[in-house]
Parts: structure tokens; C-alpha cells; sequence
């Protein structure tokens, strides 16, 4: 990682995002804090906004007994004009979720997507998308896969 906005490489980022996503998912969000901005935007599924990553490991807590990524992808996305002129990389990552849900039952397969917004080394955005509350629906013999 290197400590100048302007040498920002695509790698970087996605290092970034991958370290970050990593201290997440033990979890560790004091230590995964320290990738995010202070004014950071996270937006989990169903609109839910919130401050820091312990924010979203207390939500992970309240749907979870225990919940792990598999990353499958990072992809860094070329910045726009404006992306670029703001400093800012777009960082994807792609994968699936695994672990237990609150009751001990084990789970797999749950598609993730996790779009971030990296400026100045630090991520400033996270917008989470996952499968988790369609399969809950079926759980709860709301829905049918």
C-alpha cells in the first residue's frame, strides 16, 4: 500500500479491500477501521445505513452465528474522468458467503457483491449486496428457490 493518493495503484486498492474485508470477516472491525475514512458510507442490504465497520458486525451478529466471504474476484475498476479527478478507485468484490445462521445451521453459496470507493488509501463508500434475505425467506417458508 503506498501512503501517496497519486501512486495509488489499481493493486493497492484492491489490497486495500481485501485486507479490509479480511480483518471484517474474523471479525476485527477496530483493526478493519483502520482502511476506512471517518466520513465513511456503508450501505448494507435493504438500505441500512451505516457509520463503521462495527455497525455492520453487530447487523452480521443479529442475522449470523457465524458468516465467512470466499472471495472469488477484486476487480478494480478504471476510474472515470471524474472518479479519477476526485482521487477515487473502484474496487468490486465478488464472491459467496458461508457459515451458520443464528440456529447452527450451516450455509454455503450465498452470493456477495461489495462495491467500494477508494480515495487517498482509505475507503470512503461500501455498498453490500448479498443472497441473505431471500434464503431467510425461505427459511422462514416465505419464498421457494
Amino acid at each position: 500500500m503506498n501512503d501517496s493518493p497519486t501512486s495509488l495503484t489499481p493493486a493497492d486498492a484492491g489490497a486495500i479491500v481485501n485486507e479490509f474485508l479480511r480483518l471484517s470477516m474474523i471479525p476485527d472491525p477496530e483493526s478493519a477501521a483502520r482502511y476506512t475514512s471517518a466520513d465513511l458510507k456503508l450501505t448494507f442490504t435493504g438500505k441500512r445505513a451505516m457509520r463503521q465497520p462495527a455497525d455492520a458486525t453487530r447487523f452480521n451478529a443479529s442475522r449470523y452465528k457465524l458468516v465467512r466471504k470466499n472471495i472469488e474476484r477484486t476487480d478494480v475498476v478504471i476510474p472515470s474522468p471524474e472518479e479519477a479527478t476526485r482521487g477515487e478507485t473502484i474496487v468490486y468484490s465478488i464472491g459467496t458467503l458461508y457459515g451458520e445462521w443464528l440456529d447452527g445451521t450451516p450455509f454455503e453459496g450465498n452470493r456477495y457483491v461489495d462495491r467500494f470507493v477508494v480515495k487517498d488509501g482509505l475507503i470512503t463508500k461500501m455498498d453490500v449486496w448479498n443472497d441473505s434475505a431471500e434464503w431467510m425467506m425461505v427459511r422462514a417458508g416465505l419464498a421457494t428457490l
